[in-house]
């Protein structure tokens, strides 16, 4: 398998070289952050003339680093390797095996020639941490499974095939090491069960196991389906499960967001621009794991191409909403406010995209229920209608844009066309 080369992230860590911040970088275990950093990063840093004995690259879950999991050990080792007024680059994956790394981090960031980056697994070390762990002087770097765009570059086989892969197994990039169907699907159900599952458990001191995972079983089930936690809770009852509260399903769901198994949505009103507090929509941040929750029993393309799109506008730094647009109309003499929905509303900075995922657009009444909400709209921005099938760019008479998935997902600039 060749090395996958992470650009994306890559340059998010060069654009913050030296910025004064502890550079933090999470997201979901196994998707690549410690390679990220102790291979890509590091070789990077060589390359521009970093001498490698300023670069400080300590694994802390390695048996052979153990003593320094002692933060005073670990204060000392790196003080004592940092004499010189030159820059260092202090790499620490798995901080979280340090008792009070916080202060040991902010200890160490006031030291003007000390450059540090860290990462750390799930269970002790979430983004919502961030915030209160260093004061405002984290600087986090969000890393994500693969993309289409990263699996195909290390993918043996056309990209149909690739597509068929991506959207069935995930894109954590030890599926690409996997030869056998057998092997990645054990892969990823002892990943979510030994590692996701227990790490959840274990934080957040979870009792009624049964509960997380009835409750992540639902939300799976009905991916990309607006929901709010009082409706999970009224799931359970109707299927016969007792009653648990929607606080404890809301706990819960906010524990699995943590984890970043699974992404929140929420809804914006277009033209009212505001948000709405509910329903919204939850996606998998690995549709691989989702499937092998399931036991790869429901494989709904459509609703997995859905979460794909969503992810890849992750990862290329958009926030991402469900947005919904609001008109009236006239029904047996009475007027009635109707409510259409956006699949995406995607933002960043002055850029604004709307776009519509469709399986497929048969005909010209599929084409008007697609376009019905985007034409809605009243600004200028672009939209778009992505569908499944190969098909060349074109727009419609409204000058909505209709384009393929994969032409979307391998293009990194495939929305500014």
């Amino acid at each position: 398998m060749n090395t996958i080369q992470r650009n994306i992230y890559l340059n998010r860590l060069i654009d913050r070289r030296e910025n004064g911040m502890i550079k933090v970088i999470t997201g979901i275990r196994r998707c690549g952050k410690s390679f990220l950093l102790f291979n890509l990063y590091y070789q990077y840093l060589l390359k521009i003339g970093v001498d490698a004995s300023h670069i400080l690259a300590i694994p802390l879950d390695d048996e052979s680093y153990e003593e320094l999991k002692d933060k005073t050990k670990l204060r000392e080792f790196i003080c004592n390797r940092t004499k010189d007024s030159g820059m260092y680059y202090i790499f620490l994956d798995e901080i979280q095996l340090v008792k009070g790394f916080e202060g040991l981090l902010n200890g160490l960031n006031r030291n003007t020639n000390l450059d540090i980056y860290v990462t750390g697994s799930n269970s002790k070390f979430l983004s919502s941490d961030i915030i209160t762990e260093f004061r405002g002087r984290g600087d986090e770097v969000r890393v994500y499974p693969l993309s289409f765009s990263e699996f195909c570059s290390s993918f043996e086989g056309n990209e149909n095939e690739a597509w068929k892969e991506f959207s069935l197994y995930g894109s954590l990039p030890m599926i690409l090491s996997l030869k056998r169907k057998e092997q990645k699907a054990n892969y990823l159900k002892t990943l979510f069960q030994k590692v996701y599952m227990s790490d959840i458990v274990d934080r957040n001191n979870i009792r009624d196991i049964d509960v997380l995972e009835r409750l992540l079983q639902f939300t799976a089930s009905a991916l990309g389906s607006l929901t709010n936690p009082l409706k999970l809770a009224n799931t359970f009852q109707s299927l016969g499960y007792g009653r648990v509260s929607d606080n404890t399903v809301r706990f819960y769901l906010q524990c699995l967001e943590d984890a970043f198994v699974i992404e929140k949505a929420l809804q914006y009103n277009v033209k009212g621009k505001k948000y709405l507090s509910t329903p919204f929509k939850y996606y998998f941040t690995d549709v691989g794991l989702r499937n092998a929750f399931l036991n790869f029993r429901q494989y709904e393309e459509t609703h997995l191409m859905e979460n794909i799109i969503y992810n890849e506008l992750l990862i290329r730094g958009y926030s991402v909403d469900v947005g919904i647009v609001e008109h009236n109309i006239n029904q047996n003499g009475k007027k009635i406010r109707k409510r259409l929905e956006i699949d995406f509303v995607c933002n960043q900075g002055s850029e604004r995209y709307y776009l519509q995922s469709a399986f497929a657009i048969p005909d010209q009444e599929k084409l008007k229920q697609e376009q019905e909400s985007l034409i809605r709209i009243e600004d200028s921005f672009k939209k778009f209608i992505i569908v499944r099938e190969d098909t060349p760019l074109w727009r419609t008479e409204q000058g909505i844009t209709v384009m393929g998935i994969k032409d979307f997902l391998l293009n990194q600039n495939s929305l500014k066309v």
